[in-house]
């Protein structure tokens, strides 16, 4: 067992152990550093310079706070606890340092503004949240400030929320309307500096976004509808005795069925469907004021006629109380709909739910899969003769698999990942797979890969996105962690090492489902052809 810290209280280790199993070992080793440290730093309002910490962040046992005027750091604090500093004034950089349990530790900056001026040029943005009903976002900022407090103006809510300088802070209002809110940005001066504005909450009434996009293969899918896979043909989306009305529309550039006044709403395929070899039924559903939804199947049997065969049951399955205002993923076992038999001859589907006859719904991705008898997952070694490992090069960059030709040293596999960077490809320029299976950190937190490199001392960047992360201004992923290795061997094989835990907001609650190698990263191309093999996790 890893010898701990002699700060670590012995209070938290006593709760700690005393929630472990009786004579287990702790692996301390195996827990993270801790992650999304920050402070919020707050002044008194009387000249006297006196700051308060009040440092957060995730795994964190205790704290402690380096002031940066050249006093000595604090002692450290538990998880929960202020520290108060008296400071001349000036602009000061602290530092923030969070220990977890193991004794790892993490290291934030933290600028400290002493002022004895008020605020000034106080600039106020307050906005809606566009994915959530009833959320405002407000950011101040102001010369000479060093936090601000938001009075967010809703009944039985007199208290502040604050924010560093410059910093955003968030609040969701119980009803949407106008509300009276007032900001007051404060420095170590007495005088404060305020803003007030009416701004109405507004209530999301349908998606702004689009729902996730699937990553199955579509081998193993059977689609009714979505943009990711070719959908059998449809007769109606809505039969002659459905009570709701049907729009098809767009919602970020991609086609979603809309619901109104639904109680319930008929489906048939042209043709009956064998969904037999399949186990599972998806779709996406969005919906502001459903407390329950309803997925009926129907099967008519080999002659494909209502009351002439099949079993003609409407097997259905109840979602109670989905969560509502924003795209829900539904992944449903087949064998929950109770009394299905037979699947080979699917011929109506029926949606319904609560309130009856009243409520909207938005639907999207709705097809049958199954789980594939191999996924595209870590390990990858490229050896499968039933997987398509589909590598997009980007950048200039091209990617196949193709057969080694250098089978050498610490690689003799049959087949390998060709990246070629074109003479005068971009610096980013690289490669990407969409992962069916998510990472299974009890294998390990660290990857390593097999590279062959025409050249010794060669970034190469190895980068993992949640491809359903909110897109930034190039869309691409906002959620997404990399790490960088330089080669030390050339025209051989070597085996890197990449410790996601160093990368940046590395999480092992994160499902990252997508794998990017950029080769030679940072660097113009110069038309070199690299290899990429065996890329798998390692304790």
């Amino acid at each position: 067992m890893k010898k701990l810290h002699s700060i670590i209280s012995l209070f938290v280790l006593a709760v700690f152990f005393s929630c472990s199993s009786d004579n287990s070992d702790i692996d301390l080793d195996g827990l993270e550093a801790p992650t999304n440290v920050s402070a919020l730093t707050t002044v008194t309002q009387d000249n006297t310079g006196k700051v308060t910490f009040v440092p957060k962040g995730e795994g964190v046992t205790q704290y402690k706070i380096s002031f940066g005027d050249g006093s000595a750091d604090s002692d450290y604090i538990g998880a929960g606890s202020t520290v108060a500093h008296v400071y001349k004034e000036g602009v000061y950089k602290s530092k923030i340092t969070a220990m977890g349990l193991n004794g790892k530790t993490t290291e934030v900056e933290k600028e400290v503004v002493v002022s004895f001026k008020a605020p000034e040029n106080l600039v106020v943005e307050i906005t809606n949240d566009l994915t959530v009903s009833k959320k405002v976002t407000v950011k101040a900022t102001a010369d000479f400030a060093l936090f601000y407090d938001v009075y967010f103006g809703e009944t039985g809510k007199p208290d502040p929320i604050s924010a560093n300088n410059g910093e955003s802070v968030s609040y969701t209002y119980q009803n949407p309307g106008v509300y009276t809110i007032r900001v007051v940005s404060k420095s170590a001066a007495i005088k404060t500096t305020e803003y007030t504005e009416q701004f109405e909450a507004i209530l999301i009434l349908a998606p702004t976004s689009a729902a996730p996009t699937p990553t199955r293969s579509a081998a193993n899918v059977i689609s009714l509808f979505s943009d990711a896979y070719t959908n059998v043909p449809m007769s109606t989306w809505r039969t002659s005795w459905s009570d709701a009305v049907l729009d098809d529309i767009s919602i970020a550039e991609n086609a979603v069925k809309k619901y109104s006044n639904l109680n319930f709403v008929g489906a048939e395929p042209t043709a009956t469907i064998d969904a037999s070899a399949m186990t599972y039924l998806h779709i996406d559903v969005w919906s502001l004021d459903f407390s329950e939804f309803r997925i009926k199947l129907v099967d008519f049997g080999a002659n494909g006629v209502y009351e002439t065969g099949g079993d003609n049951v409407e097997h259905e399955i109840k979602i109670t109380a989905p969560e509502q205002g924003k795209w829900v993923s539904l992944d449903i076992p087949l064998s929950d709909f109770t009394g299905l038999t037979t699947r080979a001859h699917i011929a109506q589907l029926i949606f319904s739910g609560n309130p009856s006859g009243s409520h909207t719904v938005y639907i999207d991705n709705f097809y049958f899969y199954k789980e594939p008898a191999e996924a595209i997952k870590l390990p990858l070694d490229f050896e499968s003769s039933t997987l398509t490992y589909t590598w997009g090069g980007f950048g200039n960059v091209d990617a196949s698999v193709i057969t080694n030709p250098n089978k050498t040293g610490t690689n003799v596999s049959d087949k390998v990942l060709k990246l070629d960077k074109k003479s005068g490809a971009e610096t980013w320029g690289g490669a990407s797979l969409n992962l069916e299976n998510t990472l299974d950190y009890t294998k390990g937190t660290t990857v390593k890969i097999n590279v062959w490199s025409p050249r010794v001392g060669t970034d190469i960047l190895y980068k993992m996105e949640l491809s359903t992360s909110p897109k930034d201004g190039n869309g691409n992923p906002t959620v997404f962690i990399e790490v960088k290795v330089k080669t030390t061997v050339a025209n051989a094989w070597q085996e890197l090492t990449f410790d996601l835990t160093t990368a940046p907001g590395f999480s092992t609650g994160i499902k990252y489902d997508r794998v990017i190698l950029f080769p030679d990263f940072g660097k113009t191309g110069a038309g070199e052809t690299f290899y990429f093999d065996d890329i798998k996790q390692s304790n």
